[in-house]
């Protein structure tokens, strides 16, 4: 949305995209239901731009607008846009930012990610330039966020630990005096030398805490930075005063320029460890990055030249050397290779490719030079995608995180309060309001809305990351709470749990051997591009069988094919074609019956003789199972979850591949439309289901699961609806989905446990004089890098490993 204030007072002229307009007549109805709407003075709409510009007045909301539009049975789209902030430490800031955004007229939905420092905003047409601005007016810095991955922050003159080292060089002589009283050194620096030693740690490296803190005050709200400024501050301005008002008079009192010095020290060396372990979490981004390629050789013209990928256009003919990375996605049209896809797909194994196989960006060509025409470009490129999604579902909070939001709304001023409340509650109680200060600084250090606001974005993050190196791609972090509670796994069976792909099951013949049989079906249909002569070509290939010279070879459409043999006619199709023949099948009749039972095709061999057409055998096709897919079953009845498979086959065919893999639920003759509804039944139980598709067809039943798995071995449309993709066709790896789901939501747990009993056991140790500023610093840094590290140790999960019983099992 553009929007400016018109020169008339109050006005202003707002701009925002409308869709759904077919021609002059929409223009007119919008313009008419924008008009009617009251406080809006000129509405004007441009059917080549789709965009409306109305004037209104400053008081009459974009929701107001949209919703006339909406009404007049067109639609306003909603913008999404990620944003890089700077400036925020805590909990709290994120609270405020996203207060700010939401204030913004035309703002839909705000989330801001500390561990990140994004913001992912949902607006009806607002302009990016509005929302910097209100991050601005909230005391942050903001700048549009571009899609390229995070790099290595780049070194600079001096390292990021100086400030760390300078202030503990500065604050250790403070502190030395504490630490020999133990055993029995009773020694003190002079005190103008304390403040010479405390004022560069306060002012100077401290610096930061009184600008956010400022920035906090002028926001009228609060964040740990002012917490930090407050107590050390509070600390150093006492000392200061006892310094001056009683060091003249020969009494030397204690000074706490220690308390202030080593608190800020210790803030500081808990953000920059905090800094270096967030960094970790986005190391699978930044490895996803490193895939990609700056450089191509592209074939134009007949000559080879390198040029920048960004000028890599679809069609374009690209030379991958051995060695090098893919570039872009694409189709090889020459060559042989093998390619490794360890970081795109976690398959450890090299891929075989050959002319007409796909290729992915980013990919490592490991020995043959292929010529790849390039069919994604950019951002359209699967690994430009998958940087996407990885980068999307970390930017997102998770539900969870609501209950820290609400929190961190009135932390701060709680914290105040509580502070107040014990300064003058020691100072009436005791008459020490020296002790009384201490206490209630020692409250305000002791503050942990940095550990509240990290512990569900760095555990989101590092269990996205991980997943995402094993070929797990978590679409958001709502997804990845949500799997962890699933019961019950839906699997669509064909592309699924199967092959998707004819292939040769058995091989019946009253007089012929199974080789002989195969042997003449290869050759009657070699020229044949129907899927199951290429079930027959791969099944002959596996066997080592030769290819016989085929003459005279015909297409017989609906009913098979037919071709000389060696001088002999031989046919080969279905059922019909045999009748048509005049060929006798009652031989063979009954098996073939049992094979259709059983959901397969039949194809019937016969030949022609000098007595009449003679039948030589059936050939049975079926769906194979995939190798892993009884493993993936067992894995999840490990885990606990039930597994129910849907497919279009009858009763007794679905009931044949579900005691194949091990699952004891199906639903039969489910037809594609009828898949939402059944996910709905199951959810009826009580059950969480996730639903495991590849198929456009499988798209509603995916949006209707609590969790939609896609394969990206099939549709965009199934990978788009879907909360989780998984980008090889192997089932085993839902359980690893799940289990990793599993994994990060209890990291979440443990780092909001933790989070909180800092805070809840803390404060009122601080209160109750239990803890002194130095201590409660040192906790209160400690509580991130906790929360963090503890993140981070999912980084070392894995998919469970195959054990050779399980090979076994599955072969």
């Amino acid at each position: 949305m553009d929007k400016a204030v018109n020169n008339k007072v109050g006005m202003a002229d707002v701009s925002f995209n409308v869709e759904g307009m077919t021609c002059a007549s929409c223009v007119a109805r919008v313009e008419k239901a924008l008009k009617a709407v009251p406080g809006v003075e000129m509405a004007s709409v441009n059917l080549a731009t789709e965009k409306a510009t109305v004037r209104a007045e400053a008081a009459v909301g974009m929701d107001v607008l949209t919703g006339a539009v909406k009404k007049a049975g067109y639609e306003v789209p909603d913008e999404e846009v990620s944003l890089a902030i700077s400036g925020m430490t805590c909990a709290s800031c994120v609270t405020r930012v996203e207060k700010a955004l939401k204030k913004v007229p035309g703002v839909t939905s705000a989330s801001v990610n500390l561990a990140t420092e994004k913001a992912q905003v949902r607006s009806t047409g607002v302009a990016v330039e509005a929302l910097i601005a209100a991050i601005q007016k909230a005391g942050y810095e903001a700048t549009l966020h571009t899609t390229e991955p995070p790099e290595t922050p780049p070194r600079s003159a001096l390292p990021g630990w100086w400030p760390v080292a300078l202030s503990s060089a500065l604050s250790l002589p403070l502190i030395t005096p504490m630490l020999a009283l133990p055993f029995g050194v009773n020694w003190m620096l002079p005190g103008w030398l304390q403040l010479l030693l405390a004022t560069p740690v306060q002012f100077w490296l401290g610096a930061r805490f009184y600008k956010a803190g400022w920035k906090a005050l002028l926001a009228r709200s609060g964040n740990m930075d002012l917490l930090v400024a407050i107590g050390t501050s509070a600390a150093y301005g006492l000392s200061v005063y006892l310094l001056f008002a009683h060091g003249n008079h020969g009494e030397m009192q204690h000074l706490y320029f220690e308390s202030s010095a080593v608190v800020i020290t210790l803030v500081l060396l808990g953000k920059w460890l905090e800094t270096r372990a967030k960094q970790q979490t986005v190391a699978a981004l930044r490895a996803l990055g490193s895939l990609r390629v700056t450089t191509a050789i592209v074939r134009r013209d007949g000559t080879d030249i390198a040029v920048p990928t960004a000028q890599v256009r679809v069609g374009d003919l690209v030379i991958v050397r051995p060695g090098d990375r893919v570039p872009v996605d694409g189709t090889v049209l020459e060559g042989t290779s093998h390619l490794d896809e360890s970081l795109l797909t976690g398959e450890s194994l090299p891929v075989a490719k050959a002319a007409g196989d796909p290729v992915t960006g980013g990919a490592v060509n490991a020995d043959g030079l292929l010529v790849v025409e390039a069919t994604a470009v950019g951002g359209a490129t699967m690994l430009s995608q998958i940087i996407k999604l990885v980068e999307d579902a970390q930017a997102v909070k998770a539900p969870i995180q609501r209950l820290v939001d609400k929190v961190s709304a009135v932390f701060v001023p709680v914290v105040l309060l509580i502070s107040v409340v014990t300064l003058v509650g020691w100072g009436l109680l005791t008459g020490d309001w020296q002790q009384a200060l201490l206490n209630a600084v020692a409250v305000q250090v002791i503050a942990c809305p940095c550990a509240l606001g990290l512990a569900t974005p760095t555990s989101i993050m590092a269990g996205t990351g991980v997943a995402a190196k094993y070929g797990i791609l978590i679409k958001d972090a709502e997804a990845l709470e949500v799997a962890h509670a699933v019961t019950a796994v839906a699997f669509d069976k064909t592309g699924t749990l199967t092959e998707g792909k004819p292939a040769v099951v058995a091989l019946e013949s009253p007089n012929r051997s199974e080789r002989e049989l195969l042997e003449h079906a290869w050759a009657v249909q070699q020229y044949s591009d129907h899927p199951l002569a290429k079930a027959v070509a791969a099944a002959a290939s596996e066997r080592g069988i030769a290819l016989q010279a085929a003459a005279d070879a015909r297409a017989l459409p609906g009913r098979g094919v037919q071709a000389q043999l060696a001088g002999v006619t031989v046919y080969l199709g279905n059922k019909r074609l045999m009748q048509e023949l005049g060929a006798p099948i009652a031989a063979m009749e009954e098996r073939a019956g049992a094979h259709e039972s059983a959901g397969r095709t039949v194809s019937w061999l016969a030949v022609s003789t000098e007595t009449g057409i003679k039948v030589e055998g059936i050939l049975a096709f079926g769906d194979t199972l995939k190798s892993t897919a009884k493993l993936a079953v067992a894995r999840l009845a490990d885990m606990g979850v039930t597994s129910v498979m849907l497919t279009g086959d009858n009763p007794g065919s679905a009931k044949a591949v579900a005691a194949a893999v091990g699952i004891r639920e199906f639903r039969a003759e489910v037809l594609p439309a009828d898949k939402a509804h059944v996910i709905a039944d199951l959810r009826k139980d009580g059950r969480q289901v996730a639903m495991v598709g590849d198929g456009i067809n499988d798209a509603p039943a995916l949006a209707a699961a609590d969790v939609g798995i896609a394969m990206s071995t099939g549709t965009d449309v199934a990978m788009h609806t879907a909360g989780i993709t998984l980008m090889r066709g192997d089932p085993a790896l839902v359980a690893a989905a799940i289990d990793v789901s599993k994994k990060t939501y209890r990291k979440i747990q443990q780092n909001l446990f933790w989070a909180f009993i800092y805070n809840l056991v803390g404060i009122p140790l601080a209160a109750f004089g239990v803890l002194n500023p130095v201590i409660a610093g040192a906790a209160m840094a400690f509580s991130s890098v906790s929360v963090v590290s503890n993140a981070l140790l999912l980084r070392r999960w894995k998919p469970q490993p195959e054990t050779n019983r399980e090979r076994r099992d599955h072969w």
